[in-house]
């Protein structure tokens, strides 16, 4: 049976509420001698004059509700908002507190970072609006691949892609580190709900996650190390690298950065370790890097041995290169690379306390959108196209130093 109640008046419910609101106001602050009733009595003739205009306020937002809507929504997600960095050409100290909003250094020009951040949100809005996003997040799981896919794309591509490994026998390993705790940098509020995330992701796309938080720059090398002498990369047909903290032009923050200390990863630092002359177990294989921080900046050729065993070498005066014997195969030192930072360098990253990293939500949702049936670099470009109105939201993220020379299928399910 249809509802009989009758409907209560939309301009009534919402003089209602703008009444509560303000008397739950002023009780508070008579309670804490704030106001006294004189002063109570001259606010509350102001109060009665916004509270008789809602009626005006409904009709006219009735009219744009489409309009209205787009503009509370973005009002209310930018009190949300929060900045990973600011532009890195400053690299320096920022306040150690809550009310800092950036993943910056500079103490000493916070007044000048946080004009520049106020302008930033006002370009700033959400993938989604807030309860889309809501409401998405619990029913968004990770689309699988079906077999007769994975076979079609194996068989009609064999030369394109990398070769995939089914999961049978298959030890994927992929690392977070996330850095949201500092000696002199503010808390990385919303870490949580990144770091969650990813795990979720990459537990769904079959590696087994290594979690490390809180490392200074010398304990993320360190980790890295362990890492990328882990036995089962031998058995694995790739590896995902994933780093959130503050950051700046030159790398990754470490817990004890500040200006007069540079606490720094840098990039090169990362490429090191996992190319193919001190990480040979993912040679030839996909390293995927992923950043959620502030912005960072050779090549050559190694000789490697085709066998574990140990090789007889000499050194060529004309090459000017160590050569092994017969049982070598000239390689790239750097190859099979692909780095995902989550903006251009110099500019700001998005993060919200409620929501996470705008970034890092955009990947986890084209991730489990697309990865059944687009490879890698191209899940990368519609996550850069979902940042592509700069009316929106100011931030593009960037796909850098691409070594590789196939196509990356995840193929989750298989």
């Amino acid at each position: 049976m249809a509802d009989k109640r009758p409907k209560e008046d939309p301009i009534n419910k919402v003089k209602s509420m703008a009444r509560n609101l303000v008397d739950n106001i002023f009780d508070d602050l008579i309670e804490k001698n704030v106001l006294n009733g004189d002063e109570l009595k001259r606010l509350g003739d102001g109060v009665n004059l916004i509270v008789n205009g809602t009626e005006n306020l409904v009709e006219n937002l009735a009219e744009k509700s489409q309009m209205a809507s787009k503009i509370l929504t973005k009002c209310l997600f930018r009190q949300q908002l929060t900045l990973d960095s600011h532009s890195e050409s400053e690299n320096d100290e920022s306040d150690n507190s809550e009310s800092s909003s950036t993943e910056s250094e500079d103490e000493s020009e916070k007044d000048t970072d946080d004009e520049k951040a106020g302008s930033a949100m006002a370009l700033a809005l959400p993938p989604s609006d807030p309860q889309e996003i809501q409401d998405s997040q619990p029913n968004h799981n990770l689309k699988l691949c079906s077999y007769e896919y994975f076979q079609r794309i194996k068989t009609t591509k064999a030369d394109e892609i990398y070769p995939v490994m089914e999961q049978e026998g298959r030890t994927r390993l992929a690392l977070i580190i996330c850095n949201k705790e500092f000696t002199h940098l503010p808390h990385r509020n919303g870490f949580e709900i990144d770091l969650s995330g990813m795990q979720d992701l990459l537990e769904n796309l079959g590696y087994s996650v290594i979690t490390k938080v809180d490392l200074t720059a010398v304990e993320m090398e360190a980790a890295l190390w362990e890492f990328a002498a882990r036995p089962e990369h031998r058995s694995s047909d790739s590896t995902i690298l994933v780093f959130m903290s503050h950051g700046t032009l030159e790398g990754i923050c470490g817990t004890k950065h500040q200006k007069t200390e540079p606490d720094i990863l840098h990039d090169d630092t990362i490429f090191q370790i996992f190319n193919n002359r001190n990480c040979q177990s993912l040679r030839d294989k996909p390293k995927v890097i992923i950043m959620q921080a502030c912005r960072g900046k050779g090549t050559g050729t190694a000789w490697v041995a085709d066998t574990g065993g140990a090789s007889i070498c000499r050194y060529d005066r004309t090459l000017q290169c160590y050569i092994w014997s017969d049982a070598v195969t000239k390689t790239h030192v750097e190859k099979d690379f692909i780095a995902f930072k989550s903006s251009t360098p110099h500019n700001i990253s998005w993060r919200t306390d409620k929501y996470g990293s705008l970034f890092i939500y955009q990947l986890i949702n084209h991730f489990k959108e697309y990865s059944w049936c687009y490879h890698l670099e191209e899940i990368f470009r519609k996550v850069q196209h979902s940042f592509e109105n700069t009316e929106e939201l100011a931030q593009m993220p960037t796909i850098e130093r691409v070594s590789m020379t196939r196509y990356f299928y995840l193929f989750p399910g298989i």
